[in-house]
């Protein structure tokens, strides 16, 4: 039987791997390399409002996980492209499943924040 694990633990390795599955730019590389490899600029036209340099670092993050894979070609111009590995597919089960959960919910969230703020904006007696 393997080691088990437990995120709620303060010196569990699994905390590192559920803040790479976290950050704030994984779930969007991650589903935009679902349909296959893509050029660095294909991501980034792909995922709006992402910076190059946030692209970079979170593509260097996601390989070193073994989540993708880069591949260079040796071509004029010489390029790259980044792909989900076996276990990076494996993310995307998870990943669709939130991603499917906060796009049916936004009017609820929305409905949620809206009460807030009148709660907030409301004279107390």
């Amino acid at each position: 039987m393997g080691k088990a694990y437990n995120v709620m633990a303060a010196t569990c390795p699994s905390r590192t791997v559920l803040h790479r599955i976290g950050a704030r730019w994984t779930v969007f590389i991650v589903n935009a390399l679902a349909d296959g490899p893509r050029r660095f600029t294909e991501l980034k036209a792909h995922i709006q409002g992402i910076t190059p340099k946030v692209l970079t670092e979170t593509l260097r993050s996601l390989e070193v996980d073994g989540l993708i894979s880069r591949r260079e070609y040796v071509a004029n111009p010489p390029h790259v492209e980044y792909a989900l590995t076996p276990l990076g597919r494996s993310l995307l089960i998870p990943l669709r499943a939130v991603r499917a959960w906060a796009e049916q919910h936004v009017p609820d969230i929305e409905a949620a924040r809206a009460r807030h703020e009148d709660q907030a904006a409301a004279p107390t007696l």
